[in-house]
């Protein structure tokens, strides 16, 4: 049986893109592990090698296209990009949904516990993270190269500080920015 492991990056972040990975190994890969758990150098390590062992798919949808369409419709328009690209019999996504696309189980932590997911978190994780390490060199003052442009308190200042960038996501509205900044 041919599986696909699927699973996203950036979902919560308050700037920049959402990057969903699709992976089907074609041959084994040793030491993965949940990508949150993994230090930086270990998951580009295996970033190289995941690449070179699989089959893969990773969809980059930008801030603009999240702030349209909204994050759900995002993540359905990826996992529908990725069940074209790459035929499986199986199609896991980490978590607890399927965004409304036939064919795809979602399991809650798989990315803890099958080696395909797990790939595919690394993918992503990786991805999204090399995309705001660039997009730092274009904003610097707001730190992306640390936070990746999570809400964290650092990010909040530079928020309140020089105001939204281009990459920020408009319908992303925490709570101690508003209403000022985003309306």
């Amino acid at each position: 049986m041919i599986l696909c492991g699927i699973d996203e990056a950036g979902r919560g972040p308050l700037a920049g893109p959402l990057v969903v990975a699709g992976v089907i190994f074609e041959r084994r890969i040793y030491k993965l592990g949940d990508s949150k758990k993994l230090s930086s150098a270990t998951r580009e390590k295996l970033y190289h090698k995941i690449l070179q062992a699989s089959r893969y798919h990773i969809v980059v949808i930008d801030n603009h296209t999240i702030d349209d369409q909204g994050l759900s419709a995002s993540i359905t328009q990826a996992l529908r990009q990725i069940l074209q690209a790459l035929r499986a019999d199986r199609y896991i996504f980490d978590g607890n949904s399927r965004f409304g696309v036939e064919g795809i189980t979602p399991i809650i932590k798989a990315d803890g516990h099958i080696k395909e997911v797990m790939a595919a978190s690394i993918l992503a994780k990786v991805t999204r993270d090399r995309i705001m390490r660039r997009l730092h060199l274009d904003y610097p003052q707001y730190g992306f190269c640390r936070h990746k442009g999570y809400g964290t308190k650092e990010h909040i200042e530079a928020i309140r500080r020089y105001g939204l960038s281009p990459i920020h996501r408009r319908s992303f509205r925490p709570k101690s920015l508003q209403p000022t900044l985003f309306d």
